[in-house]
């Protein structure tokens, strides 16, 4: 009988807006993550750019989450429906030509500017496009429920993201076996076109709970808030200290395709990418119910223990089984930080500052994809392809996050413990 009455909250809880929105967000990451797959792989050895590859990749996943932080202003002022609809028209156009790169018939014009140029410019196109997606989608769950459906709206758009990053590396290793992996790009366009035409006919400008649309804020204020947020020398440190989760989590897509493939001899390396989404799947919930009492900077801190020491079960035991179950106990890791961390960024904000604060929640994973692209090229030409032991990447790894769990003890016992802020935390 509670299923029964929690299934028809669900259904009139929620406007068809809603639904829509949480659709195309879906699809779009069925499109993002599937090509987020093959991302690394793809540039270093279908466009031949090699460690350049990783870097590379790194620095769009960078873009990918740090532009939301601007971008903002431009979905405040032109709105959420023309937003979407340049986004996913972006993301179509910037999709195909990352894929003809890899095409035979975008070999002259990739040939005519160099392949490195080429790539540089399709990621930028990408990732303009990307960095419209967010605030549109979040933005519309938050205008679409009230204070007695928010937090189950948000549940249920968390849940979605997360099936699409299981379902979309997944989809990935389909066209990628069947077709090539230029393709799994092509894919992605194509999916995003689609979502265009979706958004055209189902997808209406949004209202909050009063009737209007909100006010527009302006480039110039952002600016000043990013001013405002870089000068919090607690914060800045947390955001930075927390980046070193990021670098680890962005191993699953940058360096962990190489070895699964060229050291535990998996073709189908996008099998483990989908690993991490499953779990949080299933245990998002008794995971958040367990760490409720603990306070928020514990529960991160033991999360980025959990995740750190999870890579040395790949050392000590290389294979396609040990593996799965490290990115599965990192992925507890992750269930174990991510609410408490956004609720620690609410409470470490001065109190007329909140919004302005979790605008920059974002900039750990951007600073981790970036670092993470860099490192993974190093990692995978010494470790998988160079003279190095394989196993001597998860040490790597492993003392990367073991270092910033140190970081985040100190950082509670100097600036927490002995200078705790107003907010409480």
């Amino acid at each position: 009988m509670q299923i029964r009455e929690r299934f028809e909250e669900v259904r009139k809880g929620f406007s068809r807006n809603f639904w829509v929105a949480n659709t195309l967000e879906l699809f779009e990451r069925f499109a993002f993550y599937g090509s987020k797959a093959v991302l690394a792989v793809y540039l270093a050895e279908k466009v031949g750019l090699g460690p350049l590859g990783n870097r590379l990749a790194g620095t769009y996943g960078f873009a990918i989450f740090f532009l939301p932080i601007l971008a903002g202003t431009i979905v405040d002022r032109y709105g959420f429906r023309r937003s979407l609809l340049a986004c996913f028209g972006i993301f179509s156009l910037g999709y195909f030509s990352i894929g003809l790169a890899g095409l035979q018939i975008g070999k002259p014009l990739v040939d005519s500017v160099g392949a490195q140029v080429y790539v540089i410019g399709a990621l930028a196109i990408t990732a303009i496009g990307g960095s419209l997606i967010k605030p549109c989608i979040v933005g519309t769950v938050a205008r679409t429920t009230t204070e007695a459906t928010k937090s189950l709206g948000y549940s249920i758009y968390y849940t979605l993201v997360n099936f699409g990053g299981f379902a979309g590396p997944l989809i990935a290793s389909e066209v990628r076996g069947r077709l090539g992996i230029e393709f799994v790009l092509v894919t992605s366009s194509l999916t995003s076109l689609l979502l265009l035409a979706g958004t055209f006919f189902f997808f209406d400008e949004p209202k909050d709970a009063s009737g209007h649309v909100g006010e527009p804020r302006t480039m110039l204020a952002v600016l000043k808030d990013m001013l405002l947020v870089l000068a919090n020398f607690r914060f800045i440190g947390f955001l930075v200290i927390f980046s070193g989760f990021w670098i680890m989590f962005w191993q699953i897509f940058y360096a962990i395709p190489f070895y699964v493939r060229d050291v535990l001899k998996f073709e189908r390396f996008e099998w483990m990418e989908s690993v991490g989404p499953f779990t949080i799947i299933l245990l998002t919930v008794p995971v958040t119910a367990l760490m409720k009492k603990v306070k928020p900077i514990t529960a991160m801190t033991l999360a980025f223990a959990v995740a750190s020491l999870s890579w040395l079960l790949v050392a000590a035991v290389p294979s396609l089984y040990a593996m799965a179950a490290a990115i599965a106990i990192f992925s507890v890791g992750e269930t174990m930080q991510a609410p408490r961390f956004y609720e620690y960024v609410a409470n470490l904000a001065p109190k007329d500052q909140v919004g302005t604060f979790m605008g920059f929640a974002f900039l750990p994973v951007a600073i981790g994809a970036l670092v993470a692209g860099w490192l993974s090229g190093e990692l995978v030409e010494t470790y998988v392809h160079g003279p190095g032991n394989p196993s001597g990447m998860w040490f790597v790894l492993c003392g990367i996050g073991l270092v910033s769990t140190l970081l985040m003890v100190l950082y509670d016992i100097i600036l927490v413990r002995k200078f705790p802020p107003k907010a409480t935390e």
